[in-house]
């Protein structure tokens, strides 16, 4: 009888293999699958849009078209105008979403572990989340001057309270009955935390990231808006105030292109982090 259970298991691990590898080989497909149509559709869109310039099938004077914003993107790199910009807001946003997700991380992990605190604390966060942080803006300038600690100061005022709001609810979320087995042998309030909450949580903080790389973007550019006087929001502002719109847009293009590649490097850093769990 242990002979052939000997015999059986490598089959059966054989098969099990086979299965495995047959599923990444398809996971794989997949992915180039919906990377090809993701490109075909962002090809499509840039040739309807050179195309509808070209005719002037648009106001190119409001629209351009793909190859003039390339040229205006080409045209600032080789003289180096870009990169000033390009540096000043790449550094306030990577800044501001550090510190944000750190502040809503730690803000998230107080109240949970004051039932009290998260009461107090409730209505004033969600009042402070709806308001608009155009608005907060200029009162930040006076009180941290026009500079880069007002735009970062922005910057945390979208990503923090949202933050918090996302952790805090993956960790009310964790199931009961885990925190119950802690507690019945006899675990304290941080070994619930440290064996059970933020294990559970990790991935939704992890996803959190995800979000914050487009807030970060979005608070930075509000700030560059108000008081900048060099970064890629700077040149929007500029851009509309004479009338140069393929600035505009190719200064958009270059935040696409710079969120994008951050949104990836979290991504893979997700992906490092998951396989070691």
């Amino acid at each position: 009888m242990r002979t052939r259970m000997d015999k059986c298991l490598p089959v059966e691990q054989s098969w099990l293999d086979e299965i495995y590898q047959e599923q990444l080989k398809a996971q794989k497909k997949q992915r180039r699958s919906v990377f090809s149509v993701q490109m075909g559709i962002l090809l499509l869109f840039f040739t309807l849009w050179e195309t509808a310039g070209r005719f002037k099938w648009i106001d190119v004077l409001l629209f351009s078209y793909p190859t003039r914003i390339f040229e205006q993107i080409w045209k600032d790199i080789v003289s180096g105008e870009l990169w000033g910009h390009l540096a000043v807001t790449v550094g306030e946003t990577v800044v501001g979403f550090i510190l944000g997700t750190l502040l809503g991380t730690l803000l998230a992990v107080l109240i949970w572990w004051s039932p009290f605190l998260s009461k107090v604390l409730d209505p004033y966060m969600v009042v402070f989340n709806s308001m608009p942080k155009v608005a907060l803006g200029p009162l930040f300038i006076v009180m941290f001057g026009a500079g880069f600690l007002a735009i970062v100061i922005t910057t945390l005022s979208v990503i923090v309270i949202i933050t918090t709001l996302v952790v805090y609810n993956s960790f009310s979320e964790v199931d009961a009955n885990l925190v119950k087995v802690v507690r019945t042998f006899g675990g304290s309030r941080s070994q619930v935390f440290r064996k059970v909450i933020f294990p559970a949580s990790f991935p939704a903080i992890i996803s959190t990231l995800k979000v914050n790389v487009g807030l970060s973007w979005v608070g930075v550019i509000v700030g560059e808006f108000l008081v900048a006087q060099m970064g890629l929001g700077y040149l929007i502002i500029y851009g509309f105030q004479v009338f140069n719109f393929t600035l505009v847009l190719a200064s958009l293009f270059v935040i696409a292109v710079v969120a994008t590649l951050m949104y990836q490097l979290v991504v893979y850093m997700e992906h490092k982090l998951m396989s070691h769990r």
